[in-house]
């Protein structure tokens, strides 16, 4: 199975003046669990995760003074829409996060998360299960 058959293509983007408050709202009123910041003036695109915020939100940081870019993660690890869902889990596993950005051609078309791919292989391992018997 591939990277685009697991993904979201709900990509929420923000900039990076959006506050930390600001991007746990859009994220919260969406379900999902990061947000691509865009910011052409510097690093390009970078993602925030419910992570950053709760880490910014547990140090005492005020969620409407902390604006994004300063809790974005620019050092990215981008994902091709056909990366299989073995090659995405070994970026993941390596870098030590739990979502990457899909890009195809110059944008995001999606985001995968662990959850998504646990959610396409639990099928298939209760298939495999079944047939055992």
């Amino acid at each position: 199975m591939l990277v685009r058959d697991a993904m979201s293509t709900l990509v929420l983007t923000i900039g990076p003046a959006h506050t930390l408050r600001q991007a746990a709202r859009l994220m919260s009123a969406r379900r999902i669990g990061a947000a691509v910041v865009h910011d052409p003036d510097t690093c390009g695109l970078g993602i925030i995760t419910e992570r950053d915020i709760l880490d910014a939100v547990g140090a005492g940081l005020d969620p409407d003074v902390e604006t994004a870019s300063t809790h974005t993660t620019t050092d990215v690890v981008f994902a091709s829409p056909v990366w299989t869902l073995e090659e995405a889990a070994e970026a993941m596993t390596h870098g030590g996060f739990r979502h990457l950005i899909v890009l195809d051609g110059d944008g995001p078309v999606g985001i995968v998360s662990v959850r998504d791919i646990i959610r396409c292989w639990a099928p298939a391992r209760r298939s495999r299960a079944e047939m055992a018997l």
